[in-house]
């Protein structure tokens, strides 16, 4: 697994949201936008990291970022979790996981004693026109939105 780094190009994506609609990273040109992948939809971390990213979103809009989250979960599933915890974001669905890997978040992972390969709980900021400003890959899920926006808020 090599994430991408500061200065590379954000690789051109589209994926179906939560609502089955297609998402294209080109239609968010012009602005900035956060784009997070967390390993699977309604779990605790995975909830906890959300449910932050929800509270504070009008921060993350006031600073002119988007919010974006990827998992590998199906639109359906994604629909659910916006629904149970009245997410206000996009969620995006990435079965195959060509995103993930696209982005190098995609490998290899212990939990419990166990190696599978999976998503990597790393974030992005991608700049207006496409290239990464900033790689999160060292936070808590519980702090991940005051570690984004603290580096928002330098730029």
């Amino acid at each position: 697994m090599s994430p991408l780094k500061p200065g590379d190009k954000a690789p051109n994506f589209e994926a179906l949201n939560q609502n089955n609609e297609l998402v294209k990273l080109t239609d968010l040109r012009g602005k900035k936008v956060l784009i997070y992948f967390y390993p699977k939809a309604m779990t605790p971390g995975c909830t906890v990291q959300a449910s932050h990213l929800r509270d504070n979103l009008a921060d993350f809009i006031a600073n002119g970022v988007d919010v974006i989250g990827i998992s590998i979960d199906t639109p359906d599933r994604l629909a659910k979790f916006i629904v149970r915890d009245n997410l206000n974001f996009t969620l995006l669905s990435d079965p195959d996981h060509k995103i993930t890997e696209a982005f190098g978040v995609w490998g290899e992972k212990k939990f419990m004693g166990k190696v599978f390969d999976g998503i990597h709980r790393i974030s992005f900021l991608i700049d207006e026109e496409g290239t990464i400003i900033e790689c999160f890959d060292k936070f808590k899920t519980s702090d991940h939105h005051e570690v984004v926006l603290n580096r928002i808020k330098t730029l």
